[in-house]
């Protein structure tokens, strides 16, 4: 008999549990009202990747900095997210390789 595969625990990135409406966007800043990321036992498992916390949009050539929870999470499962914020933009765009957001110093699409 083979183990059962679970899906990681997720929680928002202040650790609280997850709730219908954390994806409403705060008309203000554009950013939704809670963010998911892998709990922190996932994250303690260790990363693939390196732990960036810089991102560069490549259409507008603005510099967003994320929380430590989403770049660990990042770090963790480079394809968690399909999405990520632009904060020259206001919005989110796609992240991956059709996406439009680098890390930081590097050609390495954000998501890959």
């Amino acid at each position: 008999m083979s183990e059962i595969e679970r899906e990681p625990r997720k929680t928002l990135t202040d650790g609280s549990e997850i709730y219908p409406g954390h994806r409403e966007i705060d008309p203000k800043s554009g950013q939704q009202k809670g963010y998911v990321v892998l709990a922190e036992e996932e994250r303690a498992k260790g990363f693939v990747r390196p732990v960036r916390r810089t991102y560069t949009h490549m259409v507008c050539g603005t510099d967003t900095t994320m929380g430590q929870t989403l770049a660990e999470t990042y770090a963790r499962d480079p394809h968690f997210y399909s999405g990520t914020f632009c904060c020259g933009c206001g919005k989110h765009f796609p992240v991956g390789d059709d996406g439009e957001f680098v890390w930081q110093g590097t050609n390495e699409k954000v998501g890959t």
